[in-house]
C-alpha cells in the first residue's frame, strides 16, 4: 500500500513532463513557422522575387571607365592628352575642374563611348577628373583621377588694342601683336572668342605670323559693346613655346565720326553719325610724296609730337619740333595733323609729304582753328578716307586698316 502513492506520485509527475516538452516545442516550432511566414509577407508576391532583386542590386557594373593622362601625373601636355572613355558602357558625366573650380567644357563623342574638352589646358594647373558611366543594365561605375599639367620653359603673350574700358570709334578693330612667331595659329586664334552686344560676325584675320586683327563686315554699329576673352594660357603657339596669358577686355563703340579727304578738291567733309557737320580745307601730299588712297583709322592722338624726316626715309628734308594735333593714321608716318608753316596751302595745293595738314597756329592754343576743332571732336578708332590721289591705296596691315581688304580676302 505504501508504495502506490509513491508509485502513483512517480507516474504523475512523469505525466506533468511529458506535456511540458510538446508545449516547448510547440513555441519553437511556432516561431519557425512566424519567421519563415514573416519573411514571405514582407516579400508581397514570393520570397523567390525578392532574391533575385537583391542580387541584380548588389551586382558589379559591366562598365569600365578610362581616365587619360593617369591618376598622378605630371607635366602633363596643354593639349591633345585629355581623355575619357568607357568600355561595356555609355558615359553619362564627366566633370573636369581646376584648383580654383572652373570646369573645363567638353563634348560627348562616339555616342557616349569618349569624352573631349572643347578646349585646351592651362599650364602648370592640377586639374581633377570624375567620370559616369553606366552599362546595359542601367548600372553605373564611377572614376575620380587629378593629374598636373606642364609648366613651359618659354611663353608669349599678345599685346593688344583697344585697351579695356575704353571707348573708340566706328573703325576700330581689335588687334593683337604676339611677342613670338605664331606657327600653330588655329589653336590660337581657337582660344580668343568675341561676343558682342546686340551680336554682328565679328571674324580674325592674320598679317605675317604675329599679328592677328579681329573686325566686322562693315563699320561697327554705334553702342555696341565688345567682349573680348583672351584665353592663350596653355596654348602652343608654336613647339615648346606656350602662351601664358588669361584676360577678359571689354569696349564700346561711341558715336560713328567718318570724314572724308578729297585730295582733287583739298577739302575733308567731316560726317557724324551720317550727317556733315563741318567741311574743311586741308593740303595734301605734294607730287612724289603723294598721300596714301584708302579707309584709315586713327590709331593714336598727341597734342604735340615731333616729326622728323629721318624716322620714314625722308632724311633732312624736315624736322618739325612742335607740331600740334597730330593724329596717327598709318604704322609707316602717315598723319592728319595741325600744320602753322603752310601758310595759304589749305584748299589751294597740295604741300605735305604724304600727311594731311589743317589750318593750325604754333603751339596749337587757339581752339578755334581746323585742326584744333577736329583733334577735339575725334577719337581713337574713328575713319578717314582719302580719295583721288594719285597713289595708290594703303597697305591692309599699314595701321589697323584692314578695311581696305574684301570681305571675302579677310575671312579667306
Amino acid at each position: 500500500m505504501n508504495g502506490r502513492p509513491i508509485s502513483g506520485a512517480s507516474v504523475g509527475a512523469r505525466t506533468h513532463r511529458r506535456k511540458g516538452i510538446p508545449a516547448l516545442l510547440l513555441g519553437v516550432l511556432l516561431l519557425t513557422v512566424t519567421a519563415c511566414g514573416g519573411g514571405g509577407s514582407d516579400s508581397g508576391s514570393g520570397s523567390g522575387k525578392g532574391k533575385d532583386s537583391d542580387t541584380a542590386d548588389t551586382k558589379a557594373s559591366q562598365a569600365v571607365v578610362t581616365i587619360a593622362p593617369k591618376n598622378g601625373a605630371g607635366d602633363v601636355e596643354t593639349s591633345g592628352t585629355l581623355k575619357v572613355t568607357a568600355a561595356k558602357g555609355k558615359l553619362t558625366e564627366v566633370q573636369v575642374k581646376d584648383s580654383k573650380g572652373n570646369e573645363i567644357a567638353g563634348e560627348m563623342t562616339d555616342g557616349g563611348a569618349g569624352w573631349t574638352p572643347s578646349t585646351h589646358l592651362a599650364a602648370a594647373t592640377k586639374y581633377q577628373v570624375h567620370a559616369v558611366a553606366k552599362d546595359s543594365d542601367g548600372r553605373e561605375a564611377a572614376e575620380d583621377s587629378s593629374f598636373t599639367t606642364l609648366t613651359p620653359k618659354n611663353t608669349f603673350v599678345g599685346n593688344f588694342t583697344p585697351e579695356d574700358g575704353s571707348e573708340v570709334g566706328v573703325g576700330m578693330p581689335f588687334s593683337v601683336r604676339f611677342t613670338r612667331g605664331i606657327t600653330h595659329p588655329e589653336d590660337v586664334e581657337k582660344a580668343i572668342t568675341i561676343k558682342t552686344e546686340p551680336a554682328v560676325d565679328v571674324q580674325g584675320h592674320w598679317f605675317g605670323n604675329d599679328r592677328l586683327d579681329f573686325r566686322p563686315e562693315e563699320y561697327w554699329k554705334s553702342g555696341t559693346k565688345v567682349t573680348v576673352s583672351l584665353n592663350l594660357d596653355g596654348v602652343e603657339g608654336r613647339p615648346g613655346v606656350y602662351g601664358k596669358q588669361a584676360k577678359t577686355v571689354k569696349f564700346t563703340i561711341g558715336r560713328s565720326q567718318v570724314s572724308t579727304v578729297d585730295v582733287k578738291t583739298k577739302k575733308m567733309t567731316v560726317k557724324r553719325d551720317g550727317k556733315v557737320i563741318k567741311t574743311i580745307p586741308v593740303t595734301t601730299g605734294k607730287p612724289g610724296y603723294d598721300t596714301w588712297n584708302g579707309q584709315m583709322v586713327i590709331t593714336e592722338r598727341l597734342t604735340v609730337t615731333r616729326m622728323n624726316g629721318e624716322t620714314v626715309g625722308y632724311g633732312g628734308e624736315y624736322d618739325i619740333k612742335d607740331v600740334p594735333h597730330a593724329q596717327r593714321l598709318t604704322t609707316s608716318g602717315t598723319f592728319i595733323h595741325g600744320n602753322y608753316w603752310g601758310g595759304d596751302a589749305f584748299g589751294n595745293y597740295n604741300a605735305s609729304h604724304g600727311c594731311i595738314g589743317l589750318k593750325d597756329v604754333r603751339g596749337g592754343y587757339d581752339k578755334g582753328v581746323a585742326a584744333a576743332w577736329f583733334f577735339n571732336r575725334s577719337m581713337v578708332g574713328d575713319v578717314v578716307i582719302v580719295k583721288n590721289s594719285d597713289d595708290r591705296t594703303v597697305d591692309p596691315d599699314n595701321g589697323l586698316n584692314g578695311w581696305n581688304m574684301s570681305w571675302e580676302k579677310w575671312t579667306a
